[in-house]
């Protein structure tokens, strides 16, 4: 981390992780330590002050649990199955298994969220919703949603997002979801959320901002967190009955981290699990999206977290062949953690996850999605190295990875670049 150290006076690592494990983060003011919070313009404090209690009220509430858990078993297709990649293991050294959850509804983790937010938003009494979107699993994830809980429902997608992602964009609007093109800022997910808020803005009582990632003001990053931490609990239990252990090591990428953050919280208090978590590292030293490898900490968004930026606090333009790793900051809770040194974060090239994606489409027949494939390039680096982590033989070495999402959407990105 390259900046000073941020723990509060008075908190030390072991502290500040034991009060994560204990559902003590965020604080009354959402803070991860010294990061999250809320920074905003005045206009939307009563809307997320009614967000946080409403979260608070029905998050927890038997009512609103049984209704998630019966769409998301009956309509998005949980429990997703825990692979054993036999083909990959072989390849690389060590026993690696999947956390499939390319296998949901609409393709990818964030169906989980985007069902639980519309959930809660029906119960604040919205009449419409608004989303952002990088890769455009989030978007499709919210329209179908919105039509599921028969609510209105406009995204907004960055020009240049809109390109590459053209597949997801047609099931968007064929879902009933209006998709908005931002031509302005960078034109991909940054554009995309600030156009988004400020159509919040302008009606903070009946619309509902459906945030995509564990970023943004408190409540956000803990609302996220909390629907995505389905994986790392199913992941966990799965572990212990198909392999008979816990995982040595857990992986996933990160860019705003929801799915990571999804699967770590299951495993921050079994010491024996090393989790990794896998940023952009795009294709030259200054185009890439790894916030926590060379970011420092400021506000984004209305959180503060760590940032790629400049020395007068402008974002700076960010890369990834991914789009929905393309992104300058990372949750909250992510920069606490690497603070605290629970999880090691590191970056994987364009051209490494591409190469990755291709080793497990023709070793497993899966077809990953490239933010994925971060995942499954940083796996197989480590797999490399874990002779070194403890007496266990590295092949008998269990390497947890969360297949976030599938390929289908990266079909015209994957056709311009070289085969391997």
């Amino acid at each position: 981390m390259n900046s000073p150290q941020l723990m509060p006076a008075g908190m030390g690592k072991d502290y500040a992780l034991s009060r994560l494990i204990n559902g003590e983060m965020p604080d009354e003011r959402g803070r991860f330590g010294v990061f999250g919070g809320r920074f905003v313009p005045e206009m939307l404090i009563p809307a997320l002050t009614r967000l946080e209690e409403g979260v608070r009220d029905c998050l927890h509430s038997e009512a609103y649990r049984k209704r998630l858990v019966l769409e998301l078993e009956q309509w998005a297709g949980r429990a997703t199955a825990l692979t054993h990649a036999t083909g990959l293991s072989e390849r690389w050294g060590a026993d690696i298994y999947l956390k499939r959850e390319d296998l949901t509804h609409t393709g990818a983790h964030k169906i989980n969220n985007a069902i639980g937010q519309a959930l809660l938003a029906k119960h604040l009494g919205a009449k419409r919703i608004v989303a952002e979107t990088g890769a455009g699993q989030h978007g499709v994830a919210t329209a179908a949603a919105c039509a599921r809980l028969d609510l209105p429902c406009t995204v907004y997608m960055g020009a240049i997002d809109i390109d590459r992602q053209h597949p997801n964009v047609q099931r968007m609007r064929i879902l009933g979801a209006d998709v908005i093109c931002v031509a302005t800022g960078d034109r991909t997910l940054t554009a995309a959320i600030d156009a988004a808020i400020r159509d919040w803005v302008s009606d903070p009582v009946d619309t509902y901002y459906l945030l995509g990632s564990v970023v943004g003001p408190h409540p956000y990053p803990y609302l996220v967190r909390e629907l995505q931490s389905v994986i790392g609990r199913e992941a966990r239990q799965q572990m212990l009955e198909q392999a008979g252990a816990l995982p040595d090591v857990a992986i996933a990428c990160v860019g705003g981290g929801s799915n990571a953050i999804g699967l770590f919280h299951a495993f921050l208090g079994d010491e024996s699990v090393a989790l990794y978590g896998i940023e952009a590292g795009g294709n030259a030293k200054d185009r890439h999206a790894a916030s926590l490898s060379y970011g420092s900490p400021g506000v984004l968004h209305g959180c503060y977290s760590m940032l790629l930026q400049d020395s007068n606090g402008q974002m700076r333009e960010t890369h990834s062949i991914s789009a929905g790793l393309d992104y300058p900051g990372v949750g909250p809770e992510h920069a606490l953690l690497e603070e605290i040194g629970r999880v090691t974060y590191e970056t994987v090239d364009d051209d490494a996850a591409v190469s990755a994606l291709h080793e497990c489409c023709e070793a497993e027949g899966i077809l990953p999605a490239l933010e994925s494939a971060h995942a499954l390039a940083g796996a197989k680096r480590i797999a490399r190295t874990l002779d070194n982590v403890s007496s266990k033989k590295r092949r008998d070495k269990k390497i947890l990875v969360c297949l976030s999402g599938r390929g289908d959407k990266d079909l015209p990105i994957l056709s311009k670049e070289r085969q391997p």
